[in-house]
């Protein structure tokens, strides 16, 4: 069973969409799929699928982990796609204690006898759960957007998960978890801790830590989809994750590629429809599709893309880009010599795009002016 946990530094980047999206195309090529909503106390991927108000959910199973998790797993109308909703009516889904994390792995783990692919739809943040939720594969699945803040978090959430993996690969009692307690004691956090830092003075103290830590962030290969994009030039800001990464985490990243920003996804909503089985051949749709071949097509969880695939992944991005926006203008000039679009509409159109422009500066700025406090501080992000 293949799991592909999709996640976010911050929310209102598409991750529900591209989730519920992934999990239909994955059904129409004839997998046995079960999409999971993860992200308890803010569940609302039954709307995305379409799926009717869930009676039951994970957030049933927590408060009864000795029940039968199969209650909770409804069947869609898509072939060969079953849902499990999360929970945002009962109390303290959203932060789940070690035994209720354990619990719920276990049963997701034990649907691999019916189950070709798993897709976890996961909370924004860093919690804990949901970076262990996230480290249950070597290839999960980054959403972002080009916004300054979105960027950012994209990356943050990426350092937590390597420091995660770190934590973990360092066994209570020993001297490299102390070192670490250490650190996070002494109030650096980890804003000022890189990996090519730390690893040597874990490698001098403890090298069972080491050699345990090294080889696990050797098989970890995460993946990046920059959504919401609105120009090419948009594509372009993937790399400054990719640089972060490998500069400060010693982290190889893999770009799967990008998707549009597109109000049919606003009309599919309201329609509580997938936006690839309302308009399947749209620019979004077929973005949602060439992502979900890549993934099929691309060996299974152990399997680590050297630099030249990483470097190759990025420049079929950036052509993608190219192409998908020449498709978009193509698409709004048959709308206007069709008569289904007017001047007018175009103009509302163009109107609307400057407004987001305009706060995306806004915030830019913004964040701008925080970084540049932060470095006259000596603080580094």
């Amino acid at each position: 069973m293949r799991i592909i946990p999709i996640a976010s530094g911050k929310g209102g980047v598409g991750k529900s969409l591209v989730a519920a999206n992934l999990a239909v195309a994955f059904a129409q090529a004839g997998k046995r799929v079960v999409l999971t909503d993860l992200d308890l106390g803010a569940s609302n991927l039954h709307l995305v699928l379409g799926h009717h108000s869930p009676q039951m959910g994970i957030g049933t199973f927590l408060n009864n982990t000795k029940s039968n998790f199969h209650d909770v797993i409804a069947e869609t109308d898509v072939r060969g796609l079953r849902f499990i909703p999360g929970d945002n009516e009962i109390p303290g889904t959203a932060n789940l204690s070690m035994p209720q994390r354990k619990a719920l792995v276990k049963r997701l783990l034990a649907l691999q006898e019916d189950t070709d692919i798993l897709v976890l739809d996961l909370g924004a943040g860093t919690h804990q759960s949901i970076l262990d939720f996230f480290l249950l594969s070597n290839q999960g699945i980054v959403v972002s957007a080009p916004a300054v803040t979105a960027v950012l978090n994209a990356y943050v959430f990426l350092k937590n998960s390597v420091f995660r993996l770190m934590f973990n690969a360092c066994g209570k009692g020993s001297p490299a978890r102390a070192y670490l307690e250490k650190i996070r004691k002494d109030g650096a956090g980890h804003s000022k801790l890189y990996i090519p830092k730390i690893l040597p003075e874990i490698k001098k103290i403890d090298k069972d830590s080491y050699a345990k830590f090294t080889e696990r962030l050797s098989s970890l290969s995460p993946r990046l989809i920059m959504n919401l994009i609105d120009d090419p030039k948009n594509a372009d800001v993937a790399m400054k994750i990719r640089r972060s990464c490998e500069e400060y985490l010693d982290l190889q990243i893999e770009h799967l590629g990008i998707i549009y920003r597109d109000v049919l996804q606003d009309t599919a909503l309201a329609s509580r429809i997938p936006v690839i089985l309302y308009k399947p051949q749209s620019v979004l749709s077929q973005a949602i599709y060439r992502i979900s071949e890549k993934i099929l097509q691309s060996p299974e969880d152990k399997y680590t893309p050297d630099d030249k695939q990483i470097e190759e992944s990025f420049q079929e991005a950036e052509m993608e880009a190219e192409m998908d926006f020449d498709t978009k203008m193509e698409y709004i000039e048959d709308l206007l010599h069709s008569g289904a679009m007017s001047q007018g509409d175009l103009i509302e159109t163009v109107k609307s795009q400057q407004f987001e422009i305009s706060k995306l500066k806004k915030e830019n700025n913004f964040i701008k002016l925080k970084l540049t406090k932060a470095a006259q501080q000596g603080f580094k992000i």
